[in-house]
């Protein structure tokens, strides 16, 4: 699909943005299973299938987008210059490296190649800065994301348990831009 266009976030495109139906549904998790020994701590991740598709919440609430939007970096992808996604990002996490946080995309619109532009977008954004590095974070429940991200080329970088507000374990993947 190429009949859309990326642009910076602008106040107007809010209302539709979180009106998006921000939820997932896959058949796969990552599940984590922690061993703890006396002196070492051995993580591993399992993709493993559920019993049945269950629909995921995002973790941040977006009716909470129009709050903090300005506080990082936010582009849209919109059709017909209506708002069909969106990806906030920042650079202020981790020196050298842009840091993805969300990618929102709405599901009649899904499975078009728009979050992967959104992706690219915000890789040229972080090279035009000088950055090295791109960090993606997605819930360990988000298989769909985490299959994209793979593709794309990044590699599972490191975890972080009860990283939401949710509580959900958090994944963390990255790349050299």
């Amino acid at each position: 699909m190429s009949d859309f266009q990326i642009r910076n976030t602008i106040s107007t495109d809010l209302a539709r943005l979180s009106s998006l139906d921000h939820t997932i549904q896959t058949a796969y998790v990552w599940q984590l299973d922690l061993r703890r020994e006396t002196s070492q701590v051995d993580t591993i991740f399992r993709e493993v299938r559920l019993p049945r598709p269950v629909q995921i919440k995002h973790p941040r609430p977006a009716n909470e987008l129009a709050d903090t939007w300005h506080l990082s970096p936010m582009l849209s992808a919109l059709i017909d210059n209506q708002p069909i996604g969106y990806i906030r990002f920042t650079d202020k996490f981790v020196p050298h490296a842009v840091w993805i946080t969300d990618v929102v995309v709405a599901r009649e619109m899904r499975l078009k190649g728009i979050a992967r532009k959104l992706i690219g977008a915000v890789e040229a954004w972080g090279r035009q800065k000088g950055l090295r590095r791109a960090i993606i974070e997605t819930q360990t429940k988000n298989h769909p994301a985490i299959h994209m991200i793979q593709k794309l080329g990044y590699e599972f970088s490191g975890y972080n348990d009860g990283y939401y507000p949710s509580r959900d374990v958090a994944l963390f993947f990255s790349r050299t831009i």
